[in-house]
């Protein structure tokens, strides 16, 4: 009985991070892009993160759009993927 209640806990707190997941959206300013295919690499590097929904770089804004899962990834690992790339990256700045 015991054991049953115990595993049954552990799968109602390990389950439960799930409800604390979230779709986050955040803008990153992109550092170097400079020819038009710069966006695509920006764009796939981000892509190639696990959690990550959807990117889109724009050359003119110098940026990029992204929506993930903060359960499986952060803002942190979004950065490091532009930058493996040659693409420094930091959140852009909220405009109030």
């Amino acid at each position: 009985m015991r054991r049953t209640i115990g595993a049954g806990l552990i799968s109602i707190l390990l389950g439960s991070t799930a409800a604390f997941a979230a779709e986050q959206t955040v803008k990153l300013d992109v550092q170097g892009m400079s020819c038009p295919s710069c966006p695509y690499q920006v764009e796939s590097a981000i892509k190639g993160v696990d959690g990550v929904i959807s990117a889109k770089a724009s050359l003119r804004q110098g940026s990029a759009v992204v929506k993930y899962d903060d359960a499986k990834t952060n803002l942190a690992a979004l950065m490091k993927a532009t930058e493996n790339v040659g693409f420094p990256s930091k959140l852009a700045k909220q405009r109030s």
